[in-house]
């Protein structure tokens, strides 16, 4: 069995606890303005474009054969409207400037990169998490892969925004040891209107994931002028405080850092003009979680 992924991250230190390898799974089905990994939005391979690092070989030049590429008064341009996403031109360069977002991956092979970092999961009461995009789009090849790495016991993380049947996550769930569950409002007009889909789903399955699993996280990214004020940190609170086996919410302030992502897909960055919440609006916030009791991060 495979399945499409957009990378494998080594010695990742914020995605469960203890030190993680974290595979990003390719597709999304909410469209958040601010999302960090648009290489992971769309489910099918695209080809990110890095004008800066072309030396100017002219290797990709000879093997596109939709004449995708172009220099044009000193500018170097990709016609992406001509493009099959063929990936030619992303194995003969040698400089970086065209890279395949997404990438067919078998059982086997992830697991077998998973395997390269068991000194360090030991030691450090790491694992393996499988993020995105949403993992859960790809239900069964997530199962498989979560299958095998609880039969060579390894810890496995799941970081989903649970937006799928909740038949789907009673499926992996025997093979979960933590969920790490993204919430962004509870407001459901304002989460369609920020994220493109209702969060009824979403709340609904949490209430029933809480009840289910032995480990739950909730993770809040802090976005300026949608979440980033105590009233909807409150909310979130709130809703959280009533639900077992949730103990941490951990606070994930936005970045601008993803511009060049964006650039590189040919996609348009509604969040260029945000700001970072600042270290006091985000030591205020997580104030308000250990009044309610919970371990914030």
């Amino acid at each position: 069995m495979d399945g499409m992924v957009v990378n494998i991250q080594r010695f990742s230190t914020h995605d469960g606890p203890g030190i993680r390898t974290t595979v990003f799974f390719k597709g999304c089905n909410l469209h958040c303005f601010w999302c960090h990994n648009p290489e992971s939005i769309h489910a099918c391979q695209e080809i990110q474009f890095f004008p800066r690092k072309c030396i100017g070989c002219g290797k990709c030049f000879e093997v596109c054969p939709f004449n995708v590429h172009e220099i044009m008064e000193g500018n170097r341009l990709l016609h992406r409207e001509k493009c099959s996403k063929c990936g030619k031109c992303t194995k003969v360069c040698c400089s970086g400037a065209l890279v395949m977002a997404g990438k067919m991956m078998t059982v086997e092979e992830i697991v077998a990169e998973v395997e390269k970092d068991r000194p360090f999961y030991k030691n450090s009461g790491g694992g393996v998490t499988f993020s995105g995009g949403e993992p859960l789009l790809q239900k069964d090849f997530l199962k498989a892969l979560l299958a095998e790495c609880k039969s060579r016991g390894i810890h496995t993380a799941v970081e989903s925004a649970i937006n799928v049947p909740w038949k789907w996550l009673e499926e992996i769930q025997p093979y979960v040891d933590l969920f790490l569950v993204d919430v962004k409002l509870i407001d459901e007009e304002k989460h369609k209107q920020v994220t493109g889909v209702s969060n009824a789903r979403i709340l609904e399955n949490l209430v029933k994931l809480a009840e289910a699993v032995c480990e739950l996280w909730i993770r809040v990214p802090v976005i300026p002028e949608v979440n980033d004020n105590i009233e909807e940190i409150g909310k979130i609170a709130e809703l959280v405080k009533g639900l077992k086996k949730v103990k941490l919410i951990e606070l994930v302030p936005f970045h601008g850092m993803a511009k060049g992502k964006y650039e590189s897909l040919g996609m348009d960055y509604k969040a260029a003009d945000y700001n970072p919440p600042t270290d006091d609006l985000m030591n205020k916030l997580n104030s308000i979680l250990k009044v309610k009791g919970f371990t914030a991060v």
